[in-house]
């Protein structure tokens, strides 16, 4: 299946349906009376999060959703059906804009997860509404209420609890095939990996998701390369896996091509947590390696983990530390939940 993550909809909320002029007509009955029935409101727009999604590819070849207009009524006090709503089904992690792309009306996080985006119409009264003891045969009724429309744009932001980043073939997707089942295309040329992804990691008896997304290169932020729009897929991470290939000449320019990228695109990648590793280690010598590891550590002012996607030396030790610091910034957000809310650790949902 293609991915795709970003893409705008036209929605529209059903109008009401009308409610009706009716006469009770019967014989031997005079002076029946109004019968008419209301209209039945109009279809909501609704956004549900659910399973088994991971891109938003079904809303590339359909731009338009509308919710059904209510039954209108009818004699006899029959009221019309309401009518059925839109239900646009997105996975976990999507944002929903305004079609301004900057006012955000909503960030689903949980399967199960529901957001009425826009209500429909109400229904019209029928004339029977209208009866009183001034006025015993009312001869008018409402239309129903027209609905609510809207322009707006679905955002995925991939739900990750580690990510990885460097230049284009830095070994990012080796790495991932490595630590998990994931099976992303790898090959010896820049730019392999053009969508992201994620794999689940299983290391001690923890797990998390680690997501990898398409190399950066100097002045991504302008549009350069891939550009930088994955980079929001990167944004719910806890912590960044920094890998730089150590078959480079520059190991510290490479650093500080992609720092420079986090830092023009902002929303606080560059404040995460990081771990430095020298990737591809296997094929550099002794010397080599303490000469980049030094230039390396010099320019992250970090320590410098050694490591090799292919042969796997230093990955488990890189794997705990980012289990540490995960389970570490989940226990803050367990004790600023816990505060904010009040309850106990038993009413904690992570």
């Amino acid at each position: 299946m293609k991915f795709l993550d970003e893409a705008k909809i036209h929605i529209r909320s059903g109008d009401g349906g009308a409610g009706a002029v009716s006469f009770r007509r019967e014989k031997f009955i005079e002076f029946g009376g109004p019968d008419g029935g209301d209209g039945g409101r109009g279809g909501d727009v609704v956004v549900e999060c659910v399973d088994g999604l991971n891109t938003l590819i079904d809303y590339r070849y359909q731009q338009h959703f509308k919710g059904k207009t209510g039954m209108h009524g009818m004699g006899r006090n029959r009221n019309g059906y309401n009518g059925a709503d839109a239900v646009l089904k997105v996975p976990v992690g999507t944002q929903i804009f305004d079609e301004d792309r900057e006012t955000l009306i909503a960030d689903l996080t949980e399967v199960g997860q529901r957001i009425v985006l826009l209500k429909g119409g109400n229904g019209g009264f029928g004339n029977a509404y209208f009866k009183s003891s001034t006025n015993r045969a009312p001869r008018r009724a409402n239309p129903g209420q027209p609905g609510e429309e809207m322009w707006i744009w679905l955002r995925l932001k991939l739900i990750a609890d580690a990510g990885l980043v460097g230049l284009p073939n830095a070994g990012k997707s080796t790495f991932l095939a490595k630590v998990s089942a994931a099976k992303p295309k790898i090959a010896d040329y820049p730019f392999t990996t053009l969508t992201p992804g994620l794999g689940v990691v299983r290391i001690d008896g923890r797990t998390f998701v680690l997501a990898d997304i398409p190399g950066l290169i100097e002045g991504a932020h302008e549009g350069a390369g891939l550009g930088d729009r994955f980079l929001g897929h990167i944004e719910r991470c806890h912590i960044l896996i920094h890998l730089i290939d150590g078959t480079s000449e520059d190991v510290a320019g490479a650093y500080r091509t992609i720092r420079g990228e986090l830092e023009a695109y902002g929303a606080g990648l560059d404040e995460k947590s990081e771990i430095v590793c020298l990737n591809k280690c296997d094929a550099l010598s002794d010397e080599e390696r303490a000469e980049k590891r030094a230039a390396l550590r010099k320019a992250s002012g970090a320590d410098v983990q050694l490591i090799s996607g292919v042969s796997g030396e230093g990955v488990d030790k890189v794997l705990r530390l980012v289990a540490k610091e995960i389970e570490r910034r989940r226990a803050e957000e367990r004790e600023a939940h816990l505060r904010a809310t009040g309850k106990t650790e038993e009413g904690w949902q992570p």
